[in-house]
Order: C-alpha cells, then structure tokens, then sequence
C-alpha cells in the first residue's frame, strides 16, 4: 500500500497494492490498522454507502456538520469520477483550498477524507462508487457548498451542458455564505 499525502492536511489518497495472475486480481480496498497508522490516529467506519451514476452525474459538494461530521473512505467500483475534496477547518491552513484526482475502478486508488471537508464527484461515465462512514447520516447537519462557486475555481473538466445534477445541488450556497 502506497500512502501518497495531498495538499490539504489529513486527506490521502492509496495506491493499493495489486496482485494479478491468470485468474484475475486481488487488493486490500481497506485494511483498519494499516490506515489508522497512514492519517495518525483511530477512525471506526460504521456504514457503507454506494451511489451509481449516470455519466455526468455531479454529487456534492456535501458535508454533515457538528457531532454528525464524517470522516469518508471512497472508491470506484466500476467507472470513473473526477473527485472533489474542499477544506472546511476554519483553523486549517488550507482552508478554503481544494484537492481533485480522478478515482476509477481501473486504477483502484483510494481517498481518505477527514473530517471538515465538503466532497463531492462527477461521474466521468457511468459509475458505481462507495464509500465509508465513521458516523451515522443524519439529515438535520447535512450541508453543502454549490459545486460551481467562483471563489472555490474547481475546474470540473466536463461540459458543462452534460452535467446532471439534483435541484438541491444546484441551490446550495456559496462558500462565503456558510456559517461555520
């Protein structure tokens, strides 16, 4: 497993190692100890979510906030998604600033999303992608920030007449507006 370090503190992406022979292949897509020793302390995943999306499909970008905060493990199963992690830790010095990398079942990399960040993804063609929870959902905290927000400048690398998303995605307010 190979721990590769992005420019927002705490957030990693994996590069699991992967065992190919005639039959197929095999990787650890999660292995507890060996993660809670790459990001420095303890996380317990209680739920398993998984989306499939339509190619063009954007999700995001969402959060829950307060104790129902999440920290996130995610991956593609099948297809790809360019994937959008935003820095929320008003403490942070990367706040404000985000990280992308394009997750596919092809390459089989892995993004481990502390808490304090707002994530979403576009499915690059149709996808099935997972994640893991170290907290409940709980609708009262969910949150968001709208994926378009000029101050963010993510650059979602998509047309933008292609893009599907829900009229709740579309409403969410900026950056500026969030009252953290």
């Amino acid at each position: 497993m190979k721990v590769i370090k992005t420019n927002l503190k705490g957030c990693i992406v994996i590069e699991p190692a992967i065992f190919k022979d005639e039959r197929g292949l095999f990787f650890e897509a999660y292995q507890k100890e060996k993660l809670d020793k790459a990001i420095g302390y303890e996380v317990n995943f209680i739920q398993t979510n998984q989306s499939i999306s339509k190619e063009g499909t954007l999700r995001g970008l969402h959060f829950q906030e307060g104790k129902y905060a999440q920290a996130k493990l995610v991956s593609v199963v099948k297809g790809r998604v360019l994937d959008v992690v935003v820095d929320i830790r008003k403490d942070s010095p990367t706040y404000g600033e985000h990280f992308k990398i394009e997750l596919s079942g092809d390459n089989k990399k892995i993004l481990f999303i502390p808490k304090g960040m707002a994530h979403g993804f576009l499915a690059l063609e149709e996808t099935i992608f997972t994640y893991q929870c170290d907290n409940y959902y709980n609708k009262e905290s969910e949150r968001g920030i709208l994926y378009s927000d000029p101050d963010l400048n993510i650059i979602w690398d998509f047309p933008t007449s292609k893009r599907i998303l829900s009229s709740k995605d579309k409403e969410l307010p900026l950056f500026s507006e969030l009252d953290l």
